[in-house]
Protein backbone atom coordinates (compact mmCIF):
# COMPACT_ATOMS: atom_id res chain seq x y z
CA UNK A 1 0.00 0.00 0.00
CA UNK A 2 1.97 3.41 -1.27
CA UNK A 3 -0.70 5.55 0.22
CA UNK A 4 -0.89 5.39 3.93
CA UNK A 5 -4.33 5.11 6.10
CA UNK A 6 -5.46 7.94 8.71
CA UNK A 7 -5.35 6.48 12.26
CA UNK A 8 -8.68 6.05 13.72
CA UNK A 9 -10.46 8.72 16.41
CA UNK A 10 -11.02 6.53 18.61
CA UNK A 11 -14.06 9.44 20.16
CA UNK A 12 -16.37 7.91 18.38
CA UNK A 13 -19.86 6.30 19.75
CA UNK A 14 -19.66 3.38 17.08
CA UNK A 15 -18.44 0.41 17.92
CA UNK A 16 -14.74 0.23 16.83
CA UNK A 17 -15.44 -2.79 14.57
CA UNK A 18 -17.96 -0.36 12.75
CA UNK A 19 -15.80 2.41 12.41
CA UNK A 20 -12.46 0.50 11.22
CA UNK A 21 -14.88 -0.93 8.24
CA UNK A 22 -16.25 2.58 7.24
CA UNK A 23 -12.64 3.58 7.04
CA UNK A 24 -11.50 0.44 4.77
CA UNK A 25 -14.70 1.00 2.74
CA UNK A 26 -14.05 4.95 1.92
CA UNK A 27 -10.53 3.93 1.58
CA UNK A 28 -11.52 1.73 -1.26
CA UNK A 29 -14.13 4.13 -3.01
CA UNK A 30 -11.81 7.19 -2.83
CA UNK A 31 -8.85 4.69 -4.50
CA UNK A 32 -6.51 4.66 -1.25
CA UNK A 33 -6.57 0.53 -1.41
CA UNK A 34 -6.84 -0.14 -5.17
CA UNK A 35 -8.17 -2.90 -6.85
CA UNK A 36 -6.21 -6.00 -6.74
CA UNK A 37 -4.25 -5.06 -3.65
CA UNK A 38 -3.68 -7.20 -0.67
CA UNK A 39 -5.10 -6.17 2.79
CA UNK A 40 -2.72 -7.15 5.64
CA UNK A 41 -4.24 -6.92 8.70
CA UNK A 42 -1.26 -6.33 10.63
CA UNK A 43 -0.21 -3.21 8.13
CA UNK A 44 -3.80 -2.21 8.29
CA UNK A 45 -4.26 -2.14 11.64
CA UNK A 46 -0.87 -0.85 12.23
CA UNK A 47 -1.75 2.59 9.76
CA UNK A 48 -4.93 2.45 11.86
CA UNK A 49 -3.60 2.41 15.18
CA UNK A 50 -6.00 -0.32 16.24
CA UNK A 51 -5.51 -4.28 16.98
CA UNK A 52 -6.10 -6.69 14.83
CA UNK A 53 -9.30 -7.63 16.15
CA UNK A 54 -11.47 -5.19 15.06
CA UNK A 55 -9.87 -5.02 11.31
CA UNK A 56 -10.66 -8.72 11.02
CA UNK A 57 -14.21 -8.31 11.59
CA UNK A 58 -14.25 -5.37 8.97
CA UNK A 59 -12.85 -6.95 6.78
CA UNK A 60 -15.34 -10.29 7.03
CA UNK A 61 -18.13 -7.60 6.32
CA UNK A 62 -16.44 -6.12 3.58
CA UNK A 63 -16.27 -9.14 1.93
CA UNK A 64 -20.04 -9.69 2.57
CA UNK A 65 -20.51 -6.56 0.69
CA UNK A 66 -18.60 -7.55 -2.15
CA UNK A 67 -15.44 -4.51 -1.21
CA UNK A 68 -13.13 -7.76 -1.15
CA UNK A 69 -12.07 -11.21 -1.48
CA UNK A 70 -10.80 -13.95 0.50
CA UNK A 71 -8.65 -16.52 -0.75
CA UNK A 72 -7.92 -18.98 0.89
CA UNK A 73 -3.95 -19.64 1.39
CA UNK A 74 -3.84 -16.53 -0.95
CA UNK A 75 -4.80 -14.17 1.32
CA UNK A 76 -7.32 -11.25 1.13
CA UNK A 77 -7.52 -8.50 -2.11
CA UNK A 78 -9.67 -5.56 -2.81
CA UNK A 79 -12.65 -6.73 -4.94
CA UNK A 80 -11.65 -5.95 -8.44
CA UNK A 81 -14.70 -5.96 -10.63
CA UNK A 82 -15.11 -7.07 -13.71
CA UNK A 83 -17.79 -6.61 -16.72
CA UNK A 84 -19.29 -9.64 -15.80
CA UNK A 85 -19.79 -8.74 -12.60
CA UNK A 86 -21.16 -5.28 -12.90
CA UNK A 87 -23.58 -6.96 -15.46
CA UNK A 88 -24.80 -9.82 -13.31
CA UNK A 89 -25.14 -6.88 -10.48
CA UNK A 90 -27.12 -4.78 -12.62
CA UNK A 91 -29.65 -7.58 -13.91
CA UNK A 92 -30.33 -8.17 -10.34
CA UNK A 93 -30.95 -4.62 -8.75
CA UNK A 94 -32.58 -3.27 -12.29
CA UNK A 95 -35.26 -6.18 -11.17
CA UNK A 96 -35.54 -4.91 -7.87
CA UNK A 97 -35.15 -0.82 -8.17
CA UNK A 98 -38.12 -1.71 -10.91
CA UNK A 99 -40.38 -3.47 -8.12
CA UNK A 100 -39.66 -0.97 -5.17
CA UNK A 101 -40.64 2.20 -7.72
CA UNK A 102 -44.17 0.05 -8.09
CA UNK A 103 -44.27 -0.42 -4.42
CA UNK A 104 -43.39 3.16 -3.89
CA UNK A 105 -46.04 3.88 -6.57
CA UNK A 106 -48.64 2.00 -4.53
CA UNK A 107 -47.40 2.86 -0.93
CA UNK A 108 -45.86 5.96 -0.91
CA UNK A 109 -46.61 8.76 1.68
CA UNK A 110 -47.60 12.44 0.83
CA UNK A 111 -44.80 13.75 2.80
CA UNK A 112 -42.30 10.97 1.13
CA UNK A 113 -44.05 12.75 -2.17
CA UNK A 114 -42.93 15.88 -0.97
CA UNK A 115 -39.33 14.90 0.19
CA UNK A 116 -38.72 13.02 -2.97
CA UNK A 117 -39.53 16.16 -5.09
CA UNK A 118 -37.68 18.62 -2.62
CA UNK A 119 -34.60 16.40 -3.49
CA UNK A 120 -35.18 16.42 -7.04
CA UNK A 121 -34.80 20.29 -6.82
CA UNK A 122 -31.69 19.89 -4.21
CA UNK A 123 -29.95 17.35 -6.81
CA UNK A 124 -30.44 20.43 -9.99
CA UNK A 125 -29.23 23.08 -7.15
CA UNK A 126 -26.13 20.67 -6.77
CA UNK A 127 -25.71 20.05 -10.71
CA UNK A 128 -26.03 23.85 -10.93
CA UNK A 129 -23.13 24.47 -8.67
CA UNK A 130 -21.03 21.99 -9.47
CA UNK A 131 -20.88 20.08 -6.37
CA UNK A 132 -20.05 16.52 -6.96
CA UNK A 133 -19.95 15.69 -3.02
CA UNK A 134 -23.25 17.17 -2.10
CA UNK A 135 -24.85 15.33 -5.50
CA UNK A 136 -23.62 11.86 -4.90
CA UNK A 137 -24.43 12.94 -1.39
CA UNK A 138 -28.31 13.19 -2.05
CA UNK A 139 -28.67 10.81 -4.95
CA UNK A 140 -27.70 8.33 -2.38
CA UNK A 141 -30.73 10.21 0.22
CA UNK A 142 -33.28 9.83 -2.87
CA UNK A 143 -32.97 6.30 -3.55
CA UNK A 144 -32.81 5.41 0.01
CA UNK A 145 -36.11 7.94 0.30
CA UNK A 146 -37.85 5.41 -2.68
CA UNK A 147 -36.64 2.40 -0.96
CA UNK A 148 -38.44 3.11 1.82
CA UNK A 149 -41.39 3.93 0.28
CA UNK A 150 -42.19 0.38 -0.87
CA UNK A 151 -42.66 -1.05 2.71
CA UNK A 152 -40.69 -3.69 2.45
CA UNK A 153 -37.19 -3.72 4.60
CA UNK A 154 -36.14 -7.09 3.09
CA UNK A 155 -35.89 -5.52 -0.51
CA UNK A 156 -34.04 -2.15 0.82
CA UNK A 157 -31.71 -4.03 2.49
CA UNK A 158 -30.56 -6.44 -0.23
CA UNK A 159 -30.54 -3.43 -2.67
CA UNK A 160 -28.36 -1.56 -0.14
CA UNK A 161 -25.89 -4.58 -0.07
CA UNK A 162 -26.05 -4.12 -4.34
CA UNK A 163 -25.30 -0.39 -4.80
CA UNK A 164 -22.39 -0.85 -1.84
CA UNK A 165 -20.87 -2.95 -4.09
CA UNK A 166 -20.78 -0.27 -7.07
CA UNK A 167 -20.26 2.84 -4.55
CA UNK A 168 -16.45 3.04 -5.13
CA UNK A 169 -17.38 3.57 -9.28
CA UNK A 170 -20.68 6.27 -8.28
CA UNK A 171 -18.68 9.66 -8.70
CA UNK A 172 -16.58 8.19 -12.43
CA UNK A 173 -20.06 7.29 -13.52
CA UNK A 174 -21.68 10.91 -12.53
CA UNK A 175 -18.73 13.02 -13.58
CA UNK A 176 -18.91 11.33 -17.15
CA UNK A 177 -20.46 13.76 -19.71
CA UNK A 178 -23.88 14.82 -19.60
CA UNK A 179 -24.56 11.92 -17.23
CA UNK A 180 -25.58 14.21 -14.44
CA UNK A 181 -28.61 15.98 -16.34
CA UNK A 182 -29.84 12.72 -18.00
CA UNK A 183 -29.92 11.15 -14.15
CA UNK A 184 -32.00 14.25 -12.93
CA UNK A 185 -34.40 13.87 -15.96
CA UNK A 186 -34.62 9.66 -15.30
CA UNK A 187 -35.16 10.63 -11.35
CA UNK A 188 -37.85 13.10 -12.31
CA UNK A 189 -39.63 10.22 -14.64
CA UNK A 190 -39.77 7.80 -11.51
CA UNK A 191 -41.29 10.56 -9.10
CA UNK A 192 -43.93 11.92 -11.82
CA UNK A 193 -45.42 8.00 -12.43
CA UNK A 194 -45.07 7.31 -8.47
CA UNK A 195 -46.73 10.11 -7.82
CA UNK A 196 -49.56 9.39 -10.30
CA UNK A 197 -49.89 5.99 -8.77
CA UNK A 198 -48.97 4.57 -12.00
CA UNK A 199 -47.01 0.87 -10.94
CA UNK A 200 -45.85 0.16 -14.67
CA UNK A 201 -44.86 3.34 -15.42
CA UNK A 202 -43.10 3.84 -12.36
CA UNK A 203 -41.26 0.09 -13.20
CA UNK A 204 -40.49 0.97 -16.40
CA UNK A 205 -38.80 4.41 -15.51
CA UNK A 206 -36.65 2.75 -12.86
CA UNK A 207 -36.03 0.23 -15.20
CA UNK A 208 -34.45 2.72 -17.93
CA UNK A 209 -32.67 4.66 -15.51
CA UNK A 210 -30.61 1.48 -14.52
CA UNK A 211 -30.08 0.58 -18.15
CA UNK A 212 -28.50 3.82 -18.41
CA UNK A 213 -26.57 3.97 -15.39
CA UNK A 214 -25.10 0.75 -16.40
CA UNK A 215 -24.19 2.14 -19.65
CA UNK A 216 -22.52 5.10 -18.62
CA UNK A 217 -20.55 3.27 -16.03
CA UNK A 218 -19.18 0.62 -18.33
CA UNK A 219 -18.31 3.56 -20.97
CA UNK A 220 -16.81 5.16 -18.11
CA UNK A 221 -14.80 2.57 -17.08
CA UNK A 222 -13.61 2.05 -20.75
CA UNK A 223 -12.26 6.11 -20.86
CA UNK A 224 -10.81 5.28 -18.46
CA UNK A 225 -9.08 2.47 -19.01
CA UNK A 226 -7.84 4.67 -22.55
CA UNK A 227 -6.63 6.98 -20.66
CA UNK A 228 -4.26 4.69 -18.53
CA UNK A 229 -2.96 3.26 -21.26
CA UNK A 230 -2.61 6.79 -23.31
CA UNK A 231 -0.51 8.17 -19.98
CA UNK A 232 1.44 4.70 -19.83
CA UNK A 233 2.49 4.80 -23.78
CA UNK A 234 3.81 8.53 -23.25
CA UNK A 235 5.75 7.76 -19.85
CA UNK A 236 7.43 4.77 -21.99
Amino acid sequence: MEKKLAPIRLDSYQPLREVVCESLREAIRSGVLQPGERLMEIQLAEELGVSRTPVREAVRKLELEGYVIMMPRRGTYVADLSIRDINEVFEIRTSLESLASGLAAERITEEELERLQRLLVSIGTHISSGDMEQIVATDTEFHELLYQASRNQRLVGIISNLREQLTRFRTTSMSFPGRLTATLEEHREIVEAIAQGDVRAARKAAERHMERSEQTLLASMEAMKKNCGSSARKKG
